[in-house]
């Protein structure tokens, strides 16, 4: 996600290093390269030169105190006004409404019902709602299959009229199904439409006054850039949308869409698909974002991430163990489980302020564990409980077993025992200080 991007703000930067003050000259150098690159993103042309005029017209207002060099007060200046064009806050979504009723818009293909899937399961568990999916795309084959699928992985129902081609009907009769019924959201899944279709786009208009959703959602494939920007726009001016919704933002995006897409229809990015399994839904943070996009990380969401899976006795548990030198491998593997859950790994690392540039160009698959959960699969109870058992024969068994090599074997215990003496010195602060107080220049 913006890894181009990111390169070339980069490099834009590196015309300020080691100059002693900023001057109008090399600010103006710095922004040319900064609007090529947004224009290589496929930003709307209008909102990037805005966009360097400002942080131009911002750095040359500002003195550069002694402690800051030029370039470290210019990348600033970029990340507020980053921040500030992708919407300068998170925007919640209203949850006013009883029942209250979500309409998902967009072009065929732009990821609406998964979408509408994803925000069943979001609002399940992290708003305490109880969902009602209502499929009223009539025209696309197995578009009610698909849906129905999605509501079973996330544990949420879905309205249907068999026979019945007239969207408009079936969400004002799933609207009193739920309120019949106690639901407190509903997400109406409409059939993807071109803007140009006059017929379909008057369709969704029938359906959008007849429900007067509290939320209407435009969903957007991110990877189709400025094209997108232009859709929002089409649909903006039909159906006066609450936010808009990126898909598809961890895959080969050039990120015009997100920092285009707020100026140009003036609403809000309200959120963002990162994946495709069903948890890989982010609220759209422009400072986040924009930190990401200056390769600074994103330390919060990667906290936030971590909290969810995060358990207070288990962590308590695995505390004791840790002090008492009883960590095992069932407990190594346990951590291994958590940290799939938070997302893949690659995005997770990438979220570390320096780390994202470090692996631009390293593959870390989803399955970037499994020789390791192999390795552990293949020991018996025992060995898990007791690795210091594990000699020469079990070690070749345990290879055997998980269709790696010996060698594989050794390097995932030697990190197994690593991991665990670390753990053992951070839990144990006497130790902490005293490592502290023989490294050079420190004090504890």
């Amino acid at each position: 996600m913006f890894e181009n991007l990111a390169d070339k703000f980069e490099k834009a930067f590196q015309t300020l290093k080691g100059e002693g003050k900023i001057t109008e000259i090399n600010v103006a150098e710095t922004m040319k390269e900064v609007r090529r690159a947004l224009l290589d993103a496929d930003v709307n042309f209008k909102v990037a030169k805005e966009f360097t005029d400002r942080v131009k017209e911002a750095a040359l207002g500002q003195n550069v105190l002694t402690s800051i060099k030029p370039g470290q007060l210019l990348v600033k200046i970029t990340k507020d006004e980053l921040t500030a064009l992708m919407g300068g806050a998170a925007q919640d979504v209203n949850l006013s409404g009883n029942p209250t009723v979500f309409l998902i818009a967009g072009l065929q293909g732009s990821g609406k019902t998964t979408f509408s899937g994803k925000l069943a399961l979001h609002l399940k568990s992290k708003r305490n709602k109880r969902v009602l999916l209502v499929a009223c795309d009539v025209y696309r084959p197995a578009a009610i299959d698909q849906l129905k699928v999605l509501a079973g992985q996330v544990g949420a129902e879905v309205y249907t009229e068999d026979g019945n081609k007239n969207p408009v009907q079936i969400a004002q009769n799933a609207i009193r199904h739920a309120k019949n019924h106690g639901f407190n959201v509903v997400i109406v899944d409409t059939a993807g439409r071109l803007a140009v279709d006059e017929e379909m786009m008057n369709e969704i208009d029938r359906v959008h006054k007849a429900i007067q959703p509290q939320e209407t959602l435009f969903v957007v494939d991110s990877m189709t850039g400025q094209d997108a920007v232009n859709t929002a726009k089409a649909f903006n001016d039909r159906l006066n949308f609450d936010g808009v919704v990126l898909t598809k933002l961890d895959g080969d995006t050039r990120g015009g869409a997100a920092l285009s897409i707020r100026t140009v229809v003036n609403k809000p990015i309200k959120f963002v698909g990162i994946g495709e399994k069903l948890d890989a839904l982010d609220v759209f943070h422009p400072d986040r974002m924009a930190d990401r996009i200056l390769g600074m990380g994103d330390i919060v969401s990667l906290v936030e991430r971590a909290q969810e899976q995060f358990d207070e006795k288990e962590a308590r548990e695995l505390q004791k163990k840790i002090a008492k030198n009883t960590f095992d491998f069932n407990d190594f593997l346990g951590q291994i489980q958590q940290i799939k859950k938070m997302g893949n790994v690659k995005d997770l690392m990438g979220m570390i302020p320096g780390m994202g540039k470090m692996l631009k160009d390293v593959e870390i698959g989803d399955d970037a564990f499994k020789s390791v959960e192999a390795i552990i699969g293949s020991m018996t109870p025992k060995e898990r409980a007791n690795p210091q058992i594990i000699d020469g024969s079990r070690r070749k068994r345990i290879a055997q077993g998980s269709g790696t090599g010996i060698q594989d074997v050794n390097r995932l215990l030697k990190q197994f025992e690593d991991s665990k003496k670390m753990m053992r010195m951070m839990s144990n602060k006497g130790a902490m200080s005293q490592m502290m107080r023989k490294m050079p220049g420190m004090k504890a």
